[in-house]
């Protein structure tokens, strides 16, 4: 323990100490005839009187309460960030497991189609699939798929189709007549062979550009080719965004869903091609809409059907029914959830196949896949706003 003295206060006592006046300054005679003298007090520290509160104590107080509140803010920040984590993790779990349910639905599919020219009766129907079936669905213990079927001859071939059909075409999706005249001239330079030593007023185009670069003058080989085709823009290729009435974004039709490298012949599937196809093979506006009302009832299954139209003959010859063997898929699966119901969230994936010629060949071949294909499938719209 400190002695006052060695503070420097000498004199100075208290009662936990030693006796010492009661109060300072006070008077206190010892006994009769004692000189009366005067004790002067002087003041005790803080740190020797426990009942002064000391001016650390609060600030000692204050930094635990700073140093509480800065890790409470670190543990909020960490689960925050760990909730996260996990809720993308689980979304990319699902997001995978549609993924292989589509390509899943995308295999039976194409099993189907080969059971549909193997298996059918004897009027040609078969209960797999038929030259005028459009969509497939299939009913998986973990989620459901809708398989849409595109026969490439929906589509225009680019390598072949004429130039008046190509500015038809480019017309229909909204392109000015001087600007749709101009890429039309642009992809049949693109295709034509040119002479050696000469330069097309395209080519020349093509020269002064950053980077430069010539067309081939050959076939196309992948119908992306028609971006860097002098006046064509991402928006005409790949079609844009609109509102329907009901305010939802409605995908509209670009040119890269008209056209093919795969389709043979001028002809056109009467169940699938776009309204700006059918419109760009010579058919008048009535008769489009009027094919695309008929086949919203009931598609055609022949011909004959076709023919009982009434369309005029020089756009009657421009239509068909069926696909030829060559196909675009596209399936969109959505997971089954624990109550039962379809899950929100879907996943697509779509494949360009060629099916064998032959009925005893059941085989087919893959050139093209697509693992995050554009669908907008009406049924899954219909489903979900009727949930």
């Amino acid at each position: 323990m400190w002695q006052l003295r060695d503070l420097g206060i000498e004199g100075l006592r208290d009662s936990r100490i030693g006796s010492c006046p009661r109060s300072r300054d006070q008077q206190v005679p010892k006994s009769p005839g004692q000189q009366i003298t005067t004790c002067s007090i002087p003041s005790i520290p803080y740190f020797l009187n426990p009942s002064i509160p000391s001016p650390r104590r609060g600030s000692a107080l204050l930094a635990v309460l700073w140093l509480a509140a800065a890790l409470a803010a670190i543990a909020f920040s960490l689960a925050s960030t760990v909730r996260g984590e996990i809720e993308r993790t689980s979304t990319a779990l699902d997001g995978t497991r549609e993924y292989y349910l589509a390509t899943g639905a995308l295999e039976r599919t194409l099993l189907y189609m080969q059971w549909g020219r193997r298996y059918a009766s004897p009027e040609g129907v078969s209960r797999y699939f038929n030259p005028w079936t459009r969509s497939l669905r299939f009913s998986f213990p973990t989620g459901d798929a809708i398989v849409e079927i595109i026969p490439e001859t929906a589509k225009l071939n680019l390598n072949a189709v004429p130039p008046a059909d190509l500015t038809r075409l480019l017309n229909a999706l909204g392109a000015e007549p001087e600007r749709a005249q101009s890429i039309s001239a642009g992809i049949v330079d693109w295709r034509t062979p040119s002479r050696e030593g000469t330069l097309t007023e395209f080519d020349r185009y093509y020269l002064s550009q950053v980077p430069s670069f010539r067309p081939v003058h050959a076939s196309f080989q992948e119908i992306e080719e028609l971006l860097i085709v002098r006046g064509m823009t991402p928006e005409l290729f790949h079609g844009r965004l609109d509102r329907d009435p009901q305010g939802r974004l409605v995908q509209r039709t670009g040119l890269k869903d008209c056209v093919s490298i795969l389709g043979s012949g001028l002809a056109v599937d009467a169940n699938t091609a776009p309204l700006e196809v059918l419109e760009a093979v010579g058919l008048s506006a009535p008769e489009a809409n009027a094919i695309l009302q008929r086949r919203a009832a009931q598609p055609f299954r022949s011909i004959d059907q076709l023919r009982a139209m009434g369309l005029r003959a020089e756009a009657s010859v421009r239509l068909l029914v069926g696909g030829a063997g060559m196909y675009t898929l596209r399936a969109t699966a959505r997971l089954r959830l624990a109550d039962g119901k379809l899950s929100d969230s879907s996943r697509s994936a779509g494949a360009t196949v060629v099916l064998a010629g032959s009925e005893n060949d059941s085989g087919y071949r893959v050139v093209r896949w697509d693992d995050h294909p554009w669908v907008q499938d009406e049924q899954w719209t219909q489903e979900r706003s009727s949930q």
